[in-house]
């Protein structure tokens, strides 16, 4: 998986390519997100508009991340998810617990509340 940082404003956008799955993508997503932390940046969007599948561990990972931003003090949002993977989060009842977007420009205006 490859992850490429964005700033826009004050809001960090990891574009994310290729499949989340244990061992592959997850522990760098893991790592990418904590180095954010560490670096005091709260406002995250994963734009997983090339991610054209995510396992169980993916996305307990993507779960994981979240909580670390939000007790952080931050906001972890998530944009461009694919029909596979909002049948994920549908299914697994997580779509109620993220803020999710069509567009990167609905969820970078979100920030402004």
């Amino acid at each position: 998986m490859n992850i490429t940082e964005r700033q826009v404003g004050d809001v960090t956008v990891l574009d994310l390519e290729g499949k989340i799955l244990l061992g592959e993508g997850d522990v760098q997503l893991k790592q990418h997100v904590a180095d954010l932390i560490g670096r005091g940046v709260r406002r995250v969007v994963l734009n997983c508009q090339e991610v054209p599948y995510m396992d169980s561990s993916g996305l307990g990972e993507v779960v994981r991340c979240y909580t670390a931003v939000k007790r952080a003090g931050g906001e972890l949002k998530l944009v461009n998810l694919t029909k596979r993977l909002i049948d994920l989060f549908t299914i697994t009842k997580l779509i109620t617990v993220f803020e999710t977007y069509e567009s990167e420009e609905k969820a970078l205006k979100s920030f402004q509340k």
